[in-house]
This record gives C-alpha cells, structure tokens and sequence, in this order.
C-alpha cells in the first residue's frame, strides 16, 4: 500500500479490496481502521448506523490478519468489514428492530446469514438504521432520521435505510438489508447502488425479525454488481434451521458476470411505466438503458402484466401487511401497543380489525398476479422496468399520512413497482442507471430488473452487462 492513503481505503469495492488484502499489500486491521475512523466522522451526518462494534470488528480484523498471513485465505470476503440492518439476531450486540421496544435486547446467537458472513472471513461493523419492526415505520426514526448521502433533506428509502445510506457513503464495504416491498431495491436506488432481492428461499431467514412473513427476504446491498454476487455468494443456500430455504446446489454467481447477453429475452413491463405514476425523468432514464440492453444484443420487447399496476394497493399488498404484521407481533400489540410508532401502531390495529374475507381475497389476487407473472416468463428471461417511480423524495417527519392522496404520494408511489416482483417471489436487482435533477439536486434512479425463480445467475448477468457499459455506477455521493 506504498502509494495509498489509508482515507482512501473505504472507496475501494469488496473485489479490490479482496485483491489487495489476500496479496497482503493492505491488511484486514488498516482495513477496518479507515472505517471506523470514517464512520465517526460521516454517521452523524446521515444516522446509518445504530450499534458499532468497534472493539470487537478490530479484534477480528487482527485474528482475519493472522490467518491471511499464515495462508489461510477463506476467499472474497475475507478480511472486508460489513454492516447489517438491524433486524438480523448478532451474538453480544444490541438487536433492536428498529425500535425502543428492544433498545436492550442482546442476542446470544446469530441470524444464519450473520453466521455464514463471519464464516466466509467477513468483519462486522456494526447494525444499521431502520423502518420499526421493518413494517411501515417509514416516519418516525427512534435512533434518527436516516439521511441520503446524495442530499440530505432527503429519504434514503424503504426500512433498510441504514444499508443504504452507510453503503452509499462508504461507511461499509457491503451490507445486508431485507426486502419485503422494496427494502432493499429502494435504498439502493436511491442511494446509487445495487441491491438485489433474492428469490424466496434461497437465502435462510431464520434469526432474522420477520414483518410480513410470506414476502420477508434477506439480501445484499452494495456499491456494484460484483460485490453483489460476492456476498450473495457467502449467504445463498439451504438452512436446516429454516425450512423454506431451497434444496438446491448455489451457482459460483461471479462465474456468471460474463457481459454477454445476446439473445436474452427481456420483457418491459406497461403497467409499471404508466406516466400517472412515474416521474418524467425516471421513464426517460428507464427507456435509455433498456436501448442499451438491446444495444448489447438482447431481445427487447414490450410485455403486460396486468395486476402489476394494481400490486401496491388496498387490494393486495396493504392486507398483506397489516394481517401479517399484526398476527407477528400480537404479543406486543396486546401487551406494548403504546410503545410503538404512531404509524406502525396504525397497521398493527387495522391489521386486527381487517375481515378474514379481504385478507382471502389479498391472497386470490396474489396467485393470479403470479399465474401472470409466470405465463410470461415462459417467454421471456427477464423483467424490466424502474426501481422507483420518481427520486428520493424529501424527508417526511411526524405521523403518518392520513390523507388518501397523502398515502398515495408518501407511500405506495415509491414503491409502485418493486412490490408485484416481491408478492410473486422473484429474484429482483436494482442497478444505478441514470440521474434525475430535482430542483437543482443531483439524485440517482435504478433500473430494476426480475427474473425467474431461483434464476439469480441470470439476473447479476444482465446487471453486470449494463453496468459494463454504462459509468452510473462509478459516480460518488458529494458526502
């Protein structure tokens, strides 16, 4: 590291780092030291952060330094600090779930996706900042307000605030959110990153707080489409401890980051492009990288889905939520309803009062949007259309919106189009394709592409081809 300054260090991606630390030209303790030293210097700025582990992230940065030198390299991941939301059980460190409710639960034990970080070498930082309870808890922020390193004033996105923001501005080499609407591709949208939501699973959620339990799925955040695969890599697999995990063998995902997608189908979705819903700058900066995609020799063509413009609403998504998320936590509810959020507080008492019959009914029109989805991909390898429908809006402090054109502006418009992706199941990534210019504010959109079940492989390629020829990836928040 003859020509680097150790400030320097947090801006490299987890596959440079990697290079460097398994050659032994930087060691996993100056690693870890450039964070630290940065965290104290930007998280008070942006609140990503609830918990940092510094005593013990530098114990383990000199134990990591001692194998490397001694030969035992255990791979990518080896050596590199990382950060999780703080919805994950860790061992001796605070678990809150975004919530003063546990601001004194100490695990004893790790989530399974924690435990298979620390296995593949990784150093963990610390627990990031949070939506409570991961569920609607978008307004009030028990530990602070989570804040977009692009723009201050600004929401980093969804409940995995924390991810994004300490990602996007180098607080972490990688991190762990959790999407079940979108909690994963929002921030990374609109902190100008990638993030992908794996299939439902393939990767183990089991120690992890749940908040709708048929959609909840673990997943990387990071800052490209390698170091995705990287720690995707490190999480994906079948649990013992988690049943609903998949059986089948993981793909090695960076053998797929090949940059050829010629012939590959992929499908626009219309309903998710309806100019009602999406901001003018987002569908021209959508439209431009799916001209790249065929430029890179796919098959582009226009497709319809059509309850996908309908899976955000009080007729699918939102009885999901409350129903789940009430039934979860009915414990709390009955016993510490005061202690929550007001907006959280909200869904939990409409999700005891909503009549069996909508929540059945939710669930019909589910299993039709993924017969839909389904009929398509037959045809098609992937899906396409925007992360977000607009950037990311300026923060919303207080109470939840009451209003119904309150809801529909603060809430189910950002999210519009990642929620059909998750109620169906499929692996989803969010890629920066573009920038958007809000009253003299540079703010980063993402290109959100689906595919089928289990079919990650496909995915991180097609991310990885347009990444390649694009350079929206490589642009800095000014933090």
């Amino acid at each position: 590291m003859e020509n680097m300054d150790k400030r320097d260090l947090p801006f490299l991606t987890v596959g440079q780092l990697a290079t460097l630390i398994e050659s032994c030209e930087i060691s996993p303790v100056e690693v870890t030291e450039a964070y630290l030293d940065r965290i104290r210097k930007i998280n008070p700025l942006i609140n990503a952060y609830i918990t940092i582990a510094d005593e013990q992230v530098l114990l383990d940065a000199k134990i990591a330094e001692s194998e490397i030198t001694n030969k035992r390299y255990l791979g990518p991941l080896h050596g590199i600090p990382f950060a999780v939301k703080d919805q994950f059980l860790t061992d001796g460190l605070t678990t809150t779930n975004g919530s003063q409710l546990l601001s004194d639960f100490v695990p004893n034990r790790n989530a399974t996706v924690i435990s298979k970080l620390k296995e593949a070498g990784g150093l963990l930082l610390g627990k990031l900042n949070m939506g409570g309870f991961a569920g609607g808890g978008i307004f009030n922020y028990p530990y602070g307000i989570p804040r977009n390193p692009w723009a201050l004033d600004h929401t980093t996105g969804g409940s995995s605030s924390g991810s994004g923001g300490a990602t996007s501005a180098y607080l972490c080499a990688t991190s762990l959110g959790e999407d079940t609407g979108g909690s994963i591709r929002s921030p990374s949208s609109f902190c100008g990153l990638t993030g992908l939501r794996p299939s439902r699973g393939r990767v183990s959620r089991h120690g992890m707080f749940s908040a709708i339990w048929s959609m909840d799925t673990p997943g990387p955040i990071t800052r490209n489409v390698e170091d995705c695969a990287i720690t995707l890599q490190a999480i994906a697999g079948a649990d013992p401890m988690d049943p609903h995990t998949e059986p089948i063998p993981v793909p090695d995902y960076r053998r797929h980051l090949t940059g050829e997608i010629k012939g590959m189908r992929i499908g626009i979705v219309k309903e998710l492009l309806l100019d009602d819903y999406i901001d003018p700058q987002v569908k021209t900066s959508i439209v431009r990288a799916t001209q790249t995609l065929e430029k890179l020799g796919a098959i582009v063509d226009e497709v319809s889905i059509p309850l996908m413009k309908n899976a955000m609403s009080y007729l699918i998504q939102i009885p999901h939520t409350v129903t789940e998320m009430s039934a979860i936590y009915d414990n709390f509810v009955r016993t510490r309803l005061g202690e929550y959020n007001h907006d959280v507080q909200v869904n939990l008492l409409l999700g005891k009062i909503l009549p069996a019959q909508i929540y059945y009914k939710a669930q019909k029109l589910r299993g039709l949007l993924r017969e839909q989805t389904k009929n398509i991909l037959q045809e098609f390898d992937l899906l396409v259309a925007q992360t977000d429908s607009e950037p990311a809006p300026v923060l919303t402090s207080g109470h939840m919106p009451s209003s119904k054109n309150e809801v529909i502006d603060k809430i189910l418009r950002p999210i519009f189009s990642t929620v059909g992706f998750a109620l169906v199941g499929l692996p989803a990534i969010s890629v920066p394709c573009g920038f958007a210019d809000v009253k003299g504010t540079k703010l980063p959109i993402g290109l959100q592409i689906a595919g089928r079940p289990l079919a990650e492989s496909t995915v991180l390629r097609a991310a990885f081809a347009y990444e390649q020829a694009t350079e929206w990836h490589k642009a800095s928040p000014p933090i």
